[in-house]
């Protein structure tokens, strides 16, 4: 790691370092297309229901089942008064709505939303409705909005009688709350279903719309393609139909038809992330958000082979063909004319014009690629007979290397796939080590949408990391055509997954350092790359350094016979345990350690990163031995090595991911990339020679006596990274400099001589402490805007330490 890389802030009397930027004004590279930079969306972190859309009822149709977790139950997020049951029987509002609530004469329900209740603005209007039935001489509806300080509007009556009907009121509040809640109660026997409360302000003012402030925040970042809906979500669970003949299933991959139509006639589904999702949220309204926001639309369609951990490949031809003939009816509903069978349902619902769909993913991060890649070409095949107009997306699985992206990568070279989706999640190290990644890929072959990636973190030092990377993504735009940061939104108290771009509770909304960075980038793309070079930092790494260590993770495992000896054979380091543990530090203060029968056993199943470290963090040179023994639980064992602390360190990860793959890690700063990986699994019971060869910065890896792999860790982590564009449009050329270390970048600008330029730039700054996150009550990441009067063919230009500048320069 280069020294003051993402480190701590600068100091004072920090010295700058000298860089050269050499531009070739006279000459262009590769084009950039508008949909370069896009937004990756998925129901995650309730990124729909309790997010993205505006329903302020939570579980709205008591759908709610443990099926979907298994705290729910259909009554969850409401309270009860009286006499209130959740019914499912042919007495319901229609065969997909399932459950509805049976309320006897003087009782009530209430629901407490999300987050700290319903939010509600003085003086905003709120759009109550309802579907009930009751007996002929009606039931009497009294609703009420209120907090624990009272009422928050004007009560409201409605009356029903007679069969299902819906049922309409509007509230204005008189008051501004967060903890709000929604009564409704019955002064005679009714059944309801679909209780909803919309703000009137939603975005665009669209009707079962958006919650505005999400939906402006998305806009802003003006993107270039929306991807929906997932994500994890597309290919995990059943693929059937939500139907008596199979069963009513709860848990299936994300199917297009279930989510369009009237809202109570939708389908339901327990969401892979944990809850249930209502599909309000659906394809009619992804593709409205995507025109709203001038996006170009990219749904994905499920493959029937499952990834996200399930991995498993559904063998039904009539099936396989239902799903073909659904992608079909997809691409007919988006573009089809009114008077098609799909396209006038698209009408039916608002939108007699077609939406334009081009691309179309088939797929998402399938860890089988010969049984995924099988069942694409029968998809791709159906699409280019009918459709020759739309691309077709395949994906190289979940990783950025190792054997399931290379097979991936070379069945979809070998079938001439138009473009393939990447997905990698890494430290902030791996993306300042990697800004090269795409130079080398085949110009002549697929090109790549990276469909997700991320660092870990939303500090301003990831989204350094990631700015850095971006660079690169830009100068290598005649092979990345797309790429969208993922996930893209989080609800603060329903997280399944961090980091995340933008995040909200039930009131407020605050993009993270990683937003403000997205913005600027896809705020100030370019047409085409204008050829650049520039100088690096010089390198500081020497030798992999530091102790050695134990661990594991959700399993019970033994170690004995530890000894490191030094490449000249002297020995540094012995252990067989027989004077118990005192030579280890237990550095996570994790898992259950002891001596136990002459071993070293970690105990506790439960337990995750145990690690136990020994020896001087100053070793180099050295090899380091161990026989380590799975003895129950989901994985297998660890061995450190290279180890400064917790968060800083390699280990080899034998039996991980539940034991379906080993890998070396890398830790740098608490976050972890893979170096290393191959399908090695491992027993319980047996007992494991391991081998780690450290001979500068090569590593080599020995299991029982066989080399296991090797591999060297020299990529430099370049702190200074630049990129320049042309705006055709403006004739502006974008100069995009990341200095990602502390101390300032002093920078010689070179444009060629004689460029013509105007002799002010419009400069646009990121720059804070690289620990530095923006939260609901402070956002110390936000642009500044500053004009720069030195503009000439050849000028100098000091780039704060941690920042993110791009400046604009009329030609």
């Amino acid at each position: 790691m280069l020294a003051g890389t993402l480190g701590a802030g600068p100091g004072a009397a920090a010295e700058p370092t000298d860089y050269t930027i050499d531009v070739d004004t006279a000459r262009t590279g590769a084009k950039i297309d508008d949909s370069m930079y896009g937004v990756f969306y998925e129901d995650i972190n309730r990124a729909a229901d309790g997010g993205l859309y505006a329903e302020l009822v939570q579980n709205r149709s008591f759908e709610y089942e443990p099926a979907d977790n298994r705290s729910y139950t259909p009554l969850t997020s409401w309270e009860t008064k009286g006499s209130a049951k959740v019914l499912n029987d042919a007495g319901r509002l229609n065969e997909r709505n399932r459950n509805y609530l049976s309320l006897a004469a003087g009782s009530s329900v209430t629901n407490s939303g999300y987050n700290t209740g319903i939010a509600v603005q003085q003086g905003k209007r709120y759009d109550f409705s309802v579907w009930a039935r009751a007996d002929r001489s009606g039931a009497p509806l009294t609703l009420t909005l209120h907090d624990a300080s009272g009422e928050l509007a004007a009560a409201r009556r409605v009356t029903a009688r007679g069969g299902w009907s819906r049922y309409k009121a509007t509230f204005t509040a008189t008051r501004t709350s967060a903890a709000g809640r929604l009564t409704v109660a019955s002064g005679a026997p009714a059944a309801l279903d679909m209780i909803s409360l919309f703000p009137r302000d939603t975005y665009k003012g669209r009707e079962n719309g958006l919650r505005k402030d999400l939906a402006e925040k998305i806009a802003a970042l003006k993107p270039g393609f929306l991807r929906f809906p997932g994500g994890c979500l597309v290919n995990t669970g059943s693929h059937e139909a939500y139907d008596e003949k199979s069963g009513w299933q709860r848990a299936r991959s994300y199917q297009w038809k279930d989510t369009i139509g009237p809202v109570e006639q939708r389908a339901t589904n327990a969401n892979f992330w944990g809850y249930n999702q209502s599909y309000g949220l659906g394809y009619y309204e992804y593709f409205q958000f995507a025109e709203d926001t001038g996006a170009m639309p990219l749904p994905v369609v499920p493959a029937l082979v499952t990834g996200c951990g399930q991995n498993k490949a559904t063998d039904d031809p009539a099936l396989l063909r239902r799903h073909i003939q659904d992608t079909l009816d997809l691409i007919e509903f988006a573009n089809g004319p009114a008077s098609s069978e799909w396209g006038k349902k698209r009408a039916r619902m608002g939108h007699p014009k077609p939406f334009g769909l081009t691309h179309l993913a088939v797929g998402n991060e399938e860890n089988l690629p010969e049984e995924f890649f099988a069942r694409f070409k029968k998809f791709r095949t159906a699409i280019e007979a009918e459709h020759p107009e739309i691309t077709v997306i395949s994906n190289s699985g979940p990783d950025d290397s190792g054997a399931v992206f290379d097979k991936a990568w070379q069945l979809n070279r070998d079938a001439h796939v138009a473009m393939v989706d990447e997905h990698y999640y890494n430290s902030p190290q791996w993306f300042l080590e990697n800004n090269d990644r795409y130079d080398s890929y085949d110009r002549r072959g697929p090109k790549v949408f990276l469909g997700e990636y991320a660092s870990q973190g939303n500090t301003f030092g990831n989204a350094l990391s990631e700015a850095a990377f971006m660079t690169g993504l830009e100068r290598n735009a005649d092979v990345v055509k797309l790429a969208s940061y993922a996930p893209l939104l989080a609800n603060e108290d329903y997280v399944q997954w961090k980091p995340n771009m933008i995040w909200y509770d039930n009131d407020q909304s605050w993009g993270s350092a990683n937003y403000e960075t997205q913005k600027l980038f896809m705020r100030n793309v370019g047409d085409e790359v204008v050829p650049s070079k520039s100088t690096g930092t010089p390198a500081t790494s020497g030798p992999i350094t530091g102790a050695v260590g134990l661990s594991t993770w959700a399993t019970s495992a033994a170690y004995d016979d530890v000894s490191v000896i030094g490449a000249d054979g002297r020995p540094l380091f012995s252990d067989d345990f027989s004077a118990g543990d005192g030579k280890w530090t237990k550095a996570a203060e994790k898992g259950a350690w002891a001596v136990k029968d002459g071993a070293y056993v970690q105990s506790d199943e439960s337990a995750e990163n145990t690690l136990v470290t020994a020896g001087d963090k100053g070793w180099q040179n050295y090899d380091l031995k161990v026989r380590a023994t799975k003895k129950s639980g989901k994985e297998g064992f660890m061995v450190a090595f290279g180890v400064k602390d917790t968060g800083n360190h390699y280990w080899w990860n034998l039996g991980g991911w539940n034991n379906t793959q080993s890998a070396v890690e890398k830790t740098v700063g608490g976050a972890k990339q893979t170096v290393l990986q191959d399908s090695t699994r491992i027993e319980a019971g047996r007992s494991y020679d391991l081998r780690v060869e450290v001979r500068g910065r090569q590593v080599t890896l020995f299991l029982d006596g066989k080399k296991w792999g090797s591999f060297t860790d020299d990529k430099p982590a370049e702190p200074f990274r630049q990129v320049v564009t042309r705006d055709k449009a403006t004739g502006d050329l974008i100069v995009k400099v990341v200095n990602a270390q502390a101390v300032p970048a002093r920078t010689k600008v070179n444009l060629g001589q004689g460029a013509k330029v105007a002799p002010k730039a419009r400069v646009t700054t990121l720059t804070a402490d690289p620990a530095a996150e923006n939260t609901k009550d402070k956002a110390p990441v936000k642009p500044v805007g500053s004009v720069f009067t030195g503009v000439d063919d050849s000028f100098s230009y000091t780039f704060p330490a941690y920042s993110v500048t791009f400046l604009r320069i009329t030609s």
